[in-house]
């Protein structure tokens, strides 16, 4: 299966800013750069479009299929708990460290861990699977697209920042 991971767009956060599933809106001009991504992908082929629930996705998810795609919760970016929407400068530095020292399975603050993160984007991979589809595009976030590139890597979890993964970026993977 062919699969396209697009990335959303740039967001009005400043840099520093933790924002997880905060439902933030995108920073102007981005129909400029939903014209440039839409210039990588395969939208002719009437393939399906999946998106994250979140407006910085569904916004392109819909500027790219007219209103027609499916929107997937497991799809969102990873839950920051207490920490969305503080700078990470805020963040008290005793469970930020304790978190960076094992983002894989130490939990957020009433928020998750990547582990959690990456369970929910396996559980959509299997659907997807189940389901006879040749090609896909996905509109979501960079620790989802993280997730999927290590599944389909077969890359450790604590490595799955070896990915860059910038706003706006479009990943073609094989799925099998």
């Amino acid at each position: 299966m062919e699969i396209y991971l697009v990335r959303h767009t740039e967001t009005v956060c400043e840099k520093g800013i933790c924002y997880g599933q905060a439902d933030v809106a995108l920073r102007e001009p981005y129909l400029q750069e939903f014209e440039k991504i839409k210039q990588k992908l395969p939208l002719q082929d009437k393939i399906p479009i999946f998106s994250s629930p979140l407006k910085r996705c569904t916004q392109l998810a819909d500027f790219l299929s007219n209103g027609n795609f499916q929107i997937d919760a497991r799809l969102m970016e990873m839950h920051f708990g207490d920490w969305e929407l503080h700078s990470w400068d805020e963040i008290p530095k005793e469970p930020l460290n304790h978190w960076m020292e094992d983002f894989v399975s130490v939990q957020v603050p009433n928020g998750e861990s990547f582990v959690l993160l990456y369970k929910r984007v396996l559980s959509f991979i299997e659907d997807l699977k189940r389901k006879d589809i040749k090609k896909a595009i996905i509109i979501t976030h960079a620790g989802v697209i993280r997730s999927f590139l290590c599944y389909q890597q077969n890359l450790p979890l604590q490595d799955a920042f070896q990915n860059k993964c910038n706003f706006g970026a479009v990943f073609k993977i094989i799925l099998r």
